[in-house]
């Protein structure tokens, strides 16, 4: 199978004594070097606020996207008219933009918790290597879901 941008995999009881153990990932990028996503169902134990740069911020939810670069935040957001600098996922779902922009409008109420959602860390694999896994019966594709991430906002 072809992994995609926009899609949601859910880890199989193979994984469960991994990281990925009852994880939803979602993937937002997925071409010739390998594929990227964040883990959607796990939350961070600190919001924003917590964090040293951040303190004067709202007290937004973080999530843990996954096990790689998790020295860094990365986010996904429905708000591009707002936010520049990101790339469409699917539907109206964006990676990445312009963070100081997208925190600066979450601390003046212009954009909303329902319009962004901020990662710590994220999920990587290397060309075929999902592929490989969802082959072998690790992750499963779950169906009929809106590849906009933020679809069920609305």
């Amino acid at each position: 199978m072809q992994v995609t941008p926009g899609i949601f995999l859910q880890a199989s009881s193979l994984l469960d004594q991994d990281f990925f153990a009852q994880a939803v990932v979602y993937i937002h990028q997925s071409d010739e070097t390998g594929c990227v996503g964040f883990i959607t169902n796990r939350i961070f134990p600190r919001k924003l606020n917590e964090l040293a740069e951040f303190a004067g911020s709202q007290p937004v939810t973080l999530y843990d996207g996954g096990p790689v670069d998790r020295e860094h935040l990365f986010f996904l957001h429905n708000r591009p008219e707002l936010v520049p600098g990101g790339r469409q996922v699917a539907g109206n779902t964006w990676w990445g933009g312009n963070f100081s922009k997208a925190i600066a409008l979450l601390n003046k109420g212009l954009i909303g918790t329902g319009d962004i959602r901020v990662c710590i860390g994220y999920c990587g694999w290397d060309k075929d290597a999902l592929e490989a896994e969802i082959g072998e019966g690790s992750w499963r594709v779950i169906e009929n879901r809106d590849p906009d991430f933020f679809a069920g906002n609305r």
